[in-house]
């Protein structure tokens, strides 16, 4: 299984602004569907009326390259870049035609629902980490040497 989850979509035109182009704050709802959909492919649902738990946005960041229109067609690829004990933290790219058009990230943290309606950071469950374990994206086995001094340097002129 691949550690990305992929959406094809098209604009519509509801999310263009008066220039004609996606508005910035639609490029948020493309990595949240995307996302939701990994969810589903996972075997999940983020949001379950019956769940003690539940999922608010931590931190979220866009960078845009190239702007969308009305009607173009265009893919949204998602992986989970890091997860924790209380968050996750993903990664995305809204690409059209091989060019990227914007990158994203965002965490998402774990909370159980208090009966005020308030909420408290808790761990992800077990079942929940291991059905979005396939969709963890990591760069090296191996990772970082922990006795690595870093990079050398001479002190010869």
């Amino acid at each position: 299984m691949s550690a990305e989850f992929r959406l094809r979509r098209r604009v519509a035109f509801s999310e263009t602004d008066a220039a004609g182009i996606v508005h910035f704050s639609t490029f948020f709802r493309y990595f949240e569907d995307a996302e939701h959909s990994l969810w589903r492919e996972a075997g999940l649902s983020i949001h379950s009326a019956q769940s003690p738990i539940g999922w608010p946005r931590v931190s979220a960041s866009c960078q845009f390259q190239r702007p969308l229109r009305f009607e173009q067609e265009f893919e949204v690829a998602v992986r989970i870049s890091e997860i924790s004990k209380r968050t996750i933290t993903y990664t995305a790219d809204i690409t059209r035609g091989g060019e990227t058009i914007a990158t994203g990230t965002w965490k998402i943290a774990c909370v159980e629902k208090l009966p005020d309606g308030g909420m408290k950071s808790t761990n992800i469950p077990a079942t929940i980490l291991a059905r979005l374990e396939p969709y963890v994206h990591r760069t090296s086995d191996i990772g970082p040497r922990t006795s690595d001094p870093g990079p050398r340097t001479s002190s010869a002129q």
